[in-house]
């Protein structure tokens, strides 16, 4: 499916101060430089705060981890829980349309959402409280057919119990999530089998949690914080000299001439310490004369030549000449390529092709 941005966009976007607040918490998660794993949870919260996805809002996270906007552009149109579109302001109803939930009926709730919200998928209603789209399997085939709804699934439904159902949320009342034909959980329709007294407490619990804090279809506004980030105003981490480590956010680092920002690119470096193991062999500044085509030894490609490059290794010449003790420094300091020294044989091919022979 071809997914597009919305050609009526916002010209601006901003967190409230109660989801700034927790988008940069998110960002203490992850190692300094690698703030881009956040890149879901930030897009997800900024969703919850519009109703959808927004190119302003996909560009200001993407400012706020360090990334180019292509890079989060690609998270938000592969994901198909990201909406690029306007939804209903009290509820975007997604159907279960695959195979069990088909068969028991999914096809008539379907039929519902164009009578009562709009003719297509993702078009609004009329008023512009609802919005409608048909998914993919949803995993509650026992109980099909089935919607999700804001973050709960409404189970065992029928078109009649669905349009009501649709009635009551646009005059402003939240239905009790989960099954709606009585069934406690997923139990047989003829009755539990086993674990007989846990069916007289009425709801589940995760229907009763929904219920009892009104979440079903309520989007995430930031007064969550307490319970979605609890690490929120405590003492930051201490490191290992006892000092207490302060948490930063993702550099806005610009876009090299690929596209890919700094932060994603794959850094080649030699600042990580020596290990004790073999001995480091002998390194170049430069090559002398015209740098051979390492890629030439089986197992290199052009990345691991250009992290042999800013080692110092250039030549077949220099690998030849590696002893047991040179093959283990190599072995354990390659860093992403450890043990491909000895396992590709590079100091026999490397014999080979300095004597002009062919490895």
């Amino acid at each position: 499916m071809l997914r597009r941005l919305h050609p009526d966009q916002p010209k601006s976007f901003a967190f409230t101060p109660a989801n700034q607040a927790w988008a940069e918490a998110q960002l203490t998660k992850y190692p300094e430089g690698r703030q881009a794993s956040a890149i879901i949870p930030l897009l997800w919260r900024a969703q919850e705060q519009e109703g959808w996805l927004t190119r302003a809002a996909i560009e200001h996270v993407a400012t706020m981890l360090g990334m180019a906007y292509i890079r989060a552009l690609e998270v938000a149109t592969f994901y198909f829980m990201f909406q690029l579109q306007p939804v209903g302001s009290v509820a975007h109803i997604q159907i279960c349309g695959t195979t069990s939930c088909m068969i028991c009926g999914a096809e008539k709730l379907i039929e519902v959402c164009k009578q009562k919200i709009a003719p297509r998928p993702h078009m609004l209603s009329s008023d512009g409280k609802f919005s409608w789209e048909e998914v993919e399997c949803l995993g509650a085939c026992t109980n099909a057919p089935m919607a999700q709804i804001g973050k709960d699934y409404y189970e065992d439904l029928t078109a009649e119990g669905f349009g009501k159902m649709l009635d009551e949320m646009a005059a402003g009342k939240v239905p009790a999530p989960g099954p709606q034909n009585g069934r406690f959980s997923c139990e047989p329709l003829g009755g539990p089998t086993t674990l007989k007294d846990m069916s007289g407490e009425g709801q589940n619990g995760s229907v009763a949690l929904a219920t009892r804090i009104g979440d079903t279809l309520k989007r995430i506004d930031g007064t969550e914080v307490p319970l979605i980030a609890p690490w929120q105003g405590k003492p930051a981490p201490q490191a290992a000299t006892g000092k207490a480590t302060e948490a930063k956010p993702a550099a806005a680092l610009p876009a090299d001439t690929t596209g890919i920002s700094k932060q994603e690119a794959p850094a080649i470096s030699t600042a990580k310490p020596d290990t004790e193991t073999g001995t480091k062999p002998q390194m170049l500044e430069q090559a002398k004369g015209a740098a051979d085509d390492l890629k030439k030894i089986k197992g290199v490609g052009p990345k691991l030549e250009a992290t042999l490059n800013a080692m110092g290794v250039f030549h077949f010449w220099q690998v030849a000449a590696w002893g047991p003790q040179d093959v283990a420094w190599m072995d354990e300091n390659l860093e992403g390529f450890r043990g491909r020294v000895s396992r590709d044989e590079w100091v026999a091919q490397a014999k080979a092709l300095a004597g002009n022979g062919a490895a």
